[in-house]
């Protein structure tokens, strides 16, 4: 049963993930605003939603090691896996204007995190902070996109041009939108159980299995949808997904939890996983500013680093880095 779902969560992704990104473009196309913001919000708010139930249903169950770690491992699974393996796929072009915006608002929030985490715990008054940034942040996303900067006709004509099939009309692209989101969030739900399930029969600790089997189970959303807009030529779909994924993960998904109830932080999250999300976010914004693509070979370096990691925290490298550091 297992495999089972492991399958049907693939197809799922696939099918979901394709519906999702043909939505998306024909928002963005329908109501003049660039897919780079369709992506960053929209998409990325909704790919979200599995870390959001995985943190709420662990924070209810009194697990916020898996609440917090899928958050954290996510955001890293997000860089180092979905961005390197969009790149390999289709070299990408990033707007400068978009990477200097969100991606340098994404490296601060970050830092942001990782000095509460060392605290031990995020507080309640913390977590509805962190919600009234997000809707500070959305607003600002609005009128700077729309408002300020509406693309132009020829410049959405470009963006979209490449892209067949996508639905003609307003109201035909909500339904695919939804219809995609329901198709990658019920795919992640059911690989992650099944893999979840591989992992505790072969004794992998509940904190190792949100660090990676879930990180990257709730990753499979963002994965699906950056690698198949990769494909159909909307690199800003990709990286918007990708960025505001992890604003969302942040802001949304840890200030939900933390407003729920103050949500301790593992010593290990705190010192260890969450410096390495900080890291990989450090290297990913001048990564995307140098030429303004990220290339095949800046991907394959990234999918090695997150091969690296996921090595480190399965044979305990965390530990001796701790007991180096700290100590």
């Amino acid at each position: 049963m297992s495999y089972l779902l492991v399958l049907g969560g693939l197809v799922l992704l696939a099918g979901g993930g394709e519906a999702l990104i043909r939505g998306a473009v024909a928002l963005a196309e329908r109501l003049s605003i660039s897919p780079v913001f369709v992506g960053l919000t929209v998409v990325a708010i909704g790919t979200s939603t599995p870390e959001l139930t995985v943190a709420i249903n662990a924070a209810m169950a009194g697990t916020p090691d898996i609440a917090i770690g899928s958050v954290i491992g996510s955001n890293i699974s997000n860089i180092l896996l979905v961005l390197a393996v969009t790149a390999l796929i289709q070299p990408i072009t990033c707007d400068p204007r978009m990477v200097f915006r969100d991606g340098m608002f994404v490296l601060a929030v970050s830092f942001a995190v990782a000095m509460v985490a060392l605290t031990g715990i995020i507080t309640v008054t913390q977590g509805v902070a962190m919600l009234v940034l997000l809707i500070l942040y959305l607003t600002y996303s609005y009128w700077s996109e729309v408002i300020r900067n509406a693309p132009s006709s020829e410049r959405r004509v470009a963006e979209v041009a490449e892209y067949k099939g996508i639905p003609p009309t307003f109201l035909a692209a909500i339904p695919a939108i939804l219809v995609g989101l329901v198709g990658v969030i019920l795919g992640a739900d059911f690989l992650v159980q099944g893999a979840s399930d591989i992992a505790r029969s072969a004794g992998v600790s509940e904190a190792v299995i949100g660090l990676s089997l879930v990180a990257v189970g709730t990753s499979l959303p963002e994965l699906a949808v950056s690698g198949l807009a990769a494909l159909r030529g909307q690199a800003g779909v990709a990286v918007g997904n990708i960025i505001g994924s992890n604003i969302s993960n942040l802001l949304l998904i840890l200030g939900v939890t933390a407003a729920m109830g103050s949500a301790p932080v593992a010593d290990q999250i705190a010192r260890y996983d969450v410096w390495v999300m900080v890291a990989a976010t450090a290297i990913m914004v001048p990564v995307m500013m140098s030429g303004r693509r990220i290339s095949r070979a800046e991907g394959a370096a990234f999918l090695l680093a997150y091969g690296l990691y996921i090595a480190s925290i399965y044979t305990g490298v965390p530990q001796w880095v701790m007991s180096v550091l700290y100590t």
